[in-house]
């Protein structure tokens, strides 16, 4: 898996890494729109576009290659076959985030995953089989391969997704949003009508919002945690306890 297209900051070491990943048929060139707006929020952050590790294949099951790259074969996918052809992508992907966040010395908590369709489907499948393995994951115009039995420990979700998407439909996203509620995730779902499948502005807009805004539940831990404890007063009642 390479690295086409990344976002350095000017001075000085990262503080942030984002990994983003192209969906089927796709460069990293496609991720740019994400990378820009990223990059221009946060200037002190390693925003690296990879390319997936295989060549596309035709989703019509020809045999014959196509412009771009996959992380897994579309040709003659379906509900039956998809989450084993996702499992078999995990290990290399799991392997690459590992060694680039070797690279820029930087902990799994300051790493985001943000992919697209195909690249989505992975992200958020890896944090699942993965603990520890970044702190947030943006998924646009993806989904998890089956309904999560458990939540990623301290890891983020971000969905972002169109309403309008036959390409992979909202409900799901929904689903499987619901079923990591319930389960204790930390998980935001943001559907948009009017978007289809693609890698929309008003859903990058939305991703930025959230990477602004939401704080993690890691976050309010460490922070209570680091609190300091107040002491008060012992009230006549509580003196004449025995």
């Amino acid at each position: 898996m390479t690295t086409t297209l990344a976002r350095l900051p000017d001075d000085g070491a990262p503080d942030l890494l984002f990994l983003l990943l192209h969906g089927h048929g796709q460069t990293p060139d496609a991720m740019r729109p994400l990378a820009e707006a990223l990059a221009r929020e946060y200037p002190q952050a390693a925003v690296l576009c990879l390319q997936a590790p295989l060549q596309a294949d035709d989703p019509a099951g020809s045999g014959k290659p196509v412009d771009g790259y996959q992380y897994f074969s579309r040709a003659g996918i379906n509900d039956d076959n998809r989450a084993a052809r996702v499992q078999a992508a995990l290990p290399a992907f799991v392997a690459t985030v590992r060694n680039l966040q070797q690279q820029f010395s930087m902990s799994w908590q300051r790493t985001a995953l943000a992919g697209f369709s195909q690249g989505a489907i992975v992200a958020l499948e890896a944090v699942q089989v993965e603990p520890q393995l970044a702190g947030r994951v943006l998924a646009f115009g993806g989904r998890h391969t089956t309904i999560p039995d458990h939540a990623p420990t301290d890891t983020t979700l971000h969905l972002l997704h169109g309403l309008a998407d036959e390409v992979v439909p909202a409900t799901p996203v929904i689903d499987a949003a619901n079923a990591l509620v319930l389960l204790g995730a930390d998980i935001t779902a943001d559907i948009l009508p009017g978007i289809g499948h693609q890698l929309h502005p008003r859903l990058i807009d939305k991703a930025i919002e959230q990477l602004r805004t939401f704080l993690p539940r890691r976050l309010w831990r460490e922070a209570m945690s680091e609190a300091p404890v107040l002491s008060k007063p012992a009230s006549s009642k509580e003196l004449d306890k025995p």
